[in-house]
């Protein structure tokens, strides 16, 4: 199982971007799936997470969705109004059974969104 994360650039406060990530191997449970981040000089910190929005970082809320296309297996992450302080790379995160019955708990690489003017 593997995770591929895409959709990152450079924008400017207050635009949006959508992030994908897209899994793919022999799934058949998908657990969880979450997208973190991690600015420069800082620790990776959870944003949002499919299976709990209460778990939704408070600095995204109202501006941040997280959904799921599951006839696909891609996560996205709507991200609107965005700040310069959202500038950070982004992961996604899987907790995924394959058919085999094995669990995986796999990171995509991250990619990259800039928000600056």
């Amino acid at each position: 199982v593997q995770l591929q994360a895409s959709g990152g650039g450079l924008v400017e406060p207050g635009g949006s971007l959508r992030l994908s990530c897209a899994a793919s191997g022999t799934i058949w449970i998908i657990n969880t799936m979450t997208w973190s981040r991690q600015a420069p000089g800082k620790e990776r910190e959870l944003v949002a997470d499919m299976h709990d929005s209460a778990a939704t970082n408070d600095a995204v809320k109202g501006r941040f969705t997280i959904s799921r296309d599951d006839d696909r297996n891609i996560l996205y992450l709507q991200m609107n109004d965005l700040k310069p302080e959202d500038t950070a790379v982004y992961y996604c995160f899987g907790d995924i059974v394959d058919y085999s019955g094995h669990r995986h708990t796999t990171w995509g690489r991250g990619t990259l969104v800039t928000v600056s003017s």
